[in-house]
């Protein structure tokens, strides 16, 4: 079978109805965008494929209409599970309208998730999420009244509970990688980061689907080095070639980001002015010890790596980010998920599996709001879904936890000099709150898990 095809042609292999896959990243970071605006262009073209169910694990799309926001159309999918919603402002505008099933389930579980259906188990069974607006005791990761179903189930095992994320099955998967042969292996040496492709195409073969992947180029068999082969060519069905791909949508092509070489980066990462989020960033960074690993969220906390670089403290800890690296700096903006000169580039859901286990010394995160009880939201606002990307995980998982943020927001105005800042003007919305829209971080799961004792003995307990 000849499996180099069109995006016209790989697209009309898509069913209506079927349960599709989508492993990607946001910022369009290792996303397949020339296959991804055929399927939407064949949908406009012929109202299909239709009443698609859309998985994405990670937040996917640019806030201009690429990404998930391809499927953002009424009638292409009814129901959307993800992690984070904030690049698909379509998608989200149809899940605030109920033309849609929406929910949101943690990153890490639903990257470990094609694992387990590829295996033919049941499903994840996890402490992560108990607690949480994902626990089906209080939302079930429903992001509006049109959602229903309950993706994971309340367990018990040796007398504790668990949350039980169920399998289901795949019958597309969409993928990327930098270079295909002609018999479908892929590598990812221009790639940032690696999501649960394999594990995803896995998952789809085993339920009887297909998996389609785009790549920047193809070479002829038998020329790639079997162990920079991620992705087998026996379960790839169609690839397309898109000469144009970019390592994300802000940057071409950089190789201090996919770790061809180590560059200079003074010239990258210029200090940031002396303000608000500085003096926080710094505050957060007094945290963190030498030979720690630490975990740095997404918004402010992506500061602390300028601060680390600025004070010449870089190297002396192990800065991580959840889609799978190790050491070097984390990128901020549209490019965070990527590292500049990183150490080690794992697939995402083996760098959960290590977090999940107690794997962080330190995670320094954002809250958008928190109450009395210690409950922090970061996922959800009125009626907007904005998703929680890896923050569960993340923050149930680590040692200890620093959420960083501004007391106000909207309208905030400081001013700093001779070593003092002043608030100038208050936001006009205030974080701290009586009791948060959403459970994100539950305070009184941690006050349980803490009086409950350390999961294992020795000095890396949690």
């Amino acid at each position: 079978m000849e499996k180099i095809m069109s995006a016209e042609q790989a697209s009309g292999l898509i069913k209506d109805g079927a349960c599709v896959w989508l492993a990607a990243g946001g910022g369009g970071i290792n996303e397949p965008s020339c296959f991804l605006k055929a399927v939407e262009e064949r949908f406009l073209t012929t109202g299909h494929p239709r009443q698609m169910t859309l998985c994405h694990s990670a937040g996917v799309g640019d806030k201009q209409g690429g990404g998930v926001d391809r499927f953002a159309h009424e009638g292409m999918v009814q129901k959307v599970i993800g992690s984070h919603w904030t690049w698909s402002v379509n998608m989200q505008e149809l899940a605030r309208k109920e033309a849609i099933e929406a929910y949101v389930l943690p990153q890490g579980t639903m990257t470990q998730l094609p694992r387990e259906i590829a295996g033919g188990r049941p499903g994840v069974v996890t402490r992560i999420g108990l607690g949480t607006f994902v626990d089906p005791r209080i939302e079930a990761g429903a992001m509006n009244s049109r959602s229903r179903d309950i993706l994971a189930e309340l367990v018990t095992l040796g007398g504790e509970e668990y949350l039980l994320y169920k399998s289901f099955p795949i019958d597309a998967a969409i993928i990327r990688a930098t270079t295909a042969d002609e018999e479908g292996n892929l590598t990812f040496e221009q790639e940032g980061m690696i999501p649960e492709c394999l594990a995803v195409a896995q998952a789809a073969r085993n339920s009887g689907g297909i998996v389609i992947a785009q790549v920047k180029r193809v070479v002829e068999k038998g020329t790639l080095k079997p162990l920079h082969i991620r992705v087998p060519g026996i379960l790839i069905d169609a690839v397309v070639v898109d000469p144009e791909q970019r390592q994300s949508m802000m940057t071409n092509y950089d190789p201090s980001l996919s770790g061809e070489c180590r560059l200079l980066l003074d010239h990258k990462l210029a200090p940031m002015p002396l303000n608000e989020r500085k003096i926080i960033a710094r505050r957060a960074a007094l945290e963190i010890r030498e030979g720690d690993v630490v975990n740095l969220g997404f918004g402010m906390p992506a500061g602390v790596a300028s601060v680390i670089k600025e004070e010449g403290a870089d190297g002396r800890m192990k800065l991580s980010v959840e889609q799978g690296i190790t050491g070097g700096i984390p990128a901020s903006g549209s490019d965070f998920g990527l590292v500049y000169n990183p150490e080690v580039i794992l697939e995402a859901p083996a760098q959960f599996d290590w977090y999940d286990g107690g794997g962080l010394d330190v995670a320094v995160l954002s809250f958008a709001e928190f109450d009395r009880e210690g409950n922090v939201n970061v996922s959800r606002f009125g009626d907007r879904v904005n998703g929680v990307g890896g923050f569960i995980n993340i923050s149930q998982s680590a040692r200890q936890v620093i959420f960083v943020g501004t007391m106000t927001a909207g309208g905030l105005r400081v001013e700093t000099g001779d070593g003092k800042l002043q608030i100038a003007q208050e936001g006009r919305v205030k974080k701290a709150v009586d009791h948060v829209a959403q459970i994100s971080f539950s305070g009184r799961y941690a006050l349980q898990k803490r009086a409950a004792g350390p999961l294992c003995d020795g000095e890396s307990c949690v």
